[in-house]
């Protein structure tokens, strides 16, 4: 249940949200108007691509796919166990994210569409970063299944049960964070360009540092 989740959660969550958000805007103005937080959309256009002879837009589009999955099999990979746990090394793979970003950025810059697997592989990793925890409750790149909860929650106050605030403000947060990160790198990228996409991944490091010092310091408190 959320209500057993650690409170620096809800700060990690909503930073998370804000760089994915950010990402992504970077993706829809800057790589062909196309969706690298998520898989949904990216997945409906390699299937009509299948259709259209576009050999190369197919290939792209299932790099694109693969990218992802490979992300994520990254963090699964670097984080064991089947719940948000401090000290597990979620540092490393907020390190790795943010040289991933690094690289998208290096390539995009080039005009190499290489940059989009790395964009796509970030994300894929950032998810399953946050993605083990009773269920899959916890997710920060995208935001179908987050309206999708709140939904079944007003529904459940509705009919009677108690609301779970706790819940409902990490749902939020992470809202927030997303909308926000869209906002931003939208507003960037006009002044940036690509180069916009360093912005997260500084941000990737600086969320990896306080993690780090924060469980040093649970660990000299328990001592």
């Amino acid at each position: 249940m959320i209500s057993k989740l650690p409170r620096w959660v809800e700060y990690g969550a909503f930073v998370l949200a804000f760089t994915a958000g950010f990402i992504n805007s970077v993706g829809l103005l800057g790589f062909e108007h196309q969706a690298v937080s998520h898989v949904s959309g990216t997945a409906t256009l390699f299937g009509t691509s299948l259709l259209n002879n576009s050999y190369a837009k197919t290939l792209h589009l299932a790099g694109v796919l693969f990218s992802f999955f490979f992300g994520a099999s990254i963090s699964g990979c670097l984080l064991h166990g089947t719940t948000l746990k401090l000290g597990r090394h979620y540092e490393t793979a907020l390190t790795i994210e943010a040289l991933l970003l690094f690289i998208a950025f290096y390539f995009l810059s080039k005009g190499s569409f290489y940059g989009h697997y790395a964009a796509s592989s970030a994300c894929g990793l950032q998810n399953g970063l946050a993605t083990a925890y009773s269920g899959a409750v916890v997710r920060t790149t995208h935001l179908t299944g987050i309206f999708t909860d709140l939904g079944i929650m007003l529904g459940s106050v509705l009919r009677g049960e108690a609301f779970d605030k706790r819940k409902a403000l990490l749902f939020v947060l992470i809202i927030a964070g997303f909308v926000l990160g869209g906002l931003c790198g939208s507003y960037l990228f006009d002044v940036l360009e690509f180069e916009a996409l360093l912005i997260p991944g500084v941000t990737c490091l600086g969320l990896a540092g306080c993690y780090r010092l924060y469980w040093k310091r649970e660990i000299r408190n328990q001592t």
